[in-house]
């Protein structure tokens, strides 16, 4: 079993740091895998049942946070703004939905970054992409992008202390819906998004309802809450598997849910070898370059026994594309016997850069692609199964439009992101109450 595992180091590998010392990485990641899990097998398969309804139609999975957490950013109140904003979109979504809403962020492990070029270029000095702080600095000197094995260690504590703190907000009564629905009166009573006040107050309403009908609100203070993360530096992802004593198969402690990027999905590469053997469930970004073909050969790589919330398919074709290089999979897959989740990411195919040189998206863009994913579901007869978003509980100025109107010369006064631009608070939860509309117009 554990020369399987490590089947993937003879394989190419892609988006990994230039270590200048080996066997400072072999220290390291000796040490990580000497620590606790961070997660555990028996949440893992809840979250694979809870993953296989959503793909069957009965659920839908929310998943969002950051685009690359920072170790200086995991502070208890960026954490809980975070949490907070995936449970008040879940809330609007519960209630349009009317069905169970799987919560997932993009937390406590989201620190590593494929990058384009392995190099960045300033005037005439040239130095090491900024990989995520799992692997080295920001800042633009030789010291801070020097890749450094020590950052793996911080973060596996950086993820741990993140952890531990979405477990007391989400089982302590901080998730309790009243608390939640309550923080959502706020947004629907902007100026700005009166067309959410309606919905709002039928929220409103059948939350009183159900505490006039003795509903039990014990078991409403309390939200299941996964994490997940971008499975890319091996370095870490390896020492986190372990063996799960109860049935003796390998599974990734370091999040309940881990996905591989375009840049590194190779069906014979490393990446795809090593998701292969983990039971952790996994997604798989689809550009609109992809073809039947390899979705095909991708399943039977990563899914061959064809398990209900084994496998995810995060969409991410740009608003432009969506409408014609989604529909030809959906068709496909009725006829494999395949049942993946399908997820919208309506944000990382919709990048867009101002003249002034901010990475950024117009939020119509991601509202147009997030559109264009239910008409081809509805075309299809196949279930769109969740959304996958970069956010920030923050009131950031990232990405462009919403109805706060964030134009280009707002950008510059809080843009916060050291990789992609994030949805602020209120733009998460216009896209939530958005998202509601399709679901309730099935």
């Amino acid at each position: 079993m554990i020369a399987g595992l490590d089947y993937w180091r003879e394989l190419p590998i892609k988006q990994q740091p230039e270590w200048s010392d080996p066997e400072a990485v072999a220290a390291a990641s000796a040490e990580i895998a000497g620590l606790p899990p961070l997660v555990f097998a028996g949440e893992i398969d809840i979250l694979r049942d809870r993953l296989a309804r959503a793909a069957r139609g009965e659920s839908f999975l929310l998943q969002g946070g950051d685009c690359a957490e920072t170790f200086a950013g995991a502070t208890a109140e960026q954490i809980r703004n975070r949490v907070k904003t995936i449970l008040q979109m879940a809330v609007v979504l519960t209630y349009g939905a009317s069905m169970p809403i799987v919560k997932m962020g993009r937390m406590a492990g989201q620190f590593a970054k494929p990058r384009s070029s392995d190099f960045e270029t300033r005037g005439d000095v040239t130095l090491p992409a900024y990989r995520g702080d799992i692997v080295n600095g920001y800042d633009f000197t030789p010291e801070s992008r020097q890749a450094d094995p020590k950052r793996l260690v911080q973060g596996y504590h950086t993820a741990a202390s993140t952890l531990n703190l979405i477990r007391a907000f989400t089982q302590g009564g901080f998730a309790d819906l009243r608390q939640v629905h309550s923080w959502n009166k706020g947004f629907a009573q902007n100026p700005a998004n009166q067309r959410y006040e309606g919905l709002a107050k039928e929220i409103d309403r059948a939350v009183r309802f159900m505490e006039a009908a003795g509903a039990d609100f014990d078991e409403l203070k309390r939200v299941e809450f996964y994490t997940s993360h971008e499975g890319l530096l091996m370095d870490y992802e390896r020492p986190m598997t372990r063996i799960d004593s109860r049935n003796g198969t390998p599974v990734n402690t370091s999040a309940h849910f881990l996905w591989v990027g375009e840049r590194t999905r190779d069906l014979d590469g490393a990446h795809i070898d090593y998701f292969s053997r983990i039971r952790n469930p996994i997604g798989i970004k689809l550009g609109p370059t992809t073809d039947v073909a390899t979705m095909e050969r991708l399943i039977d790589k990563l899914d061959p026994e064809r398990e209900p919330g084994r496998l995810t398919f995060i969409t991410r074709m740009g608003a432009g594309r969506i409408r014609d290089a989604l529909p030809p999979l959906l068709e496909a897959i009725r006829k494999m016997e395949a049942t993946p989740l399908w997820v919208t990411d309506p944000m990382h195919g919709n990048g867009i850069t101002t003249p002034t040189g901010y990475k950024t998206r117009r939020f119509d863009d991601v509202v147009d692609e997030v559109r264009g994913f239910f008409e081809a579901h509805r075309a299809a007869g196949t279930h769109p199964g969740g959304i996958h978003v970069e956010l920030t509980g923050d009131d950031v100025t990232e990405c462009l439009g919403g109805s706060e109107m964030i134009d280009e010369a707002t950008l510059a006064t809080k843009y916060e992101s050291l990789c992609d631009p994030r949805l602020n608070h209120m733009q998460s939860l216009e896209l939530a109450f958005l998202v509601a509309e399709e679901l309730s117009a099935r």
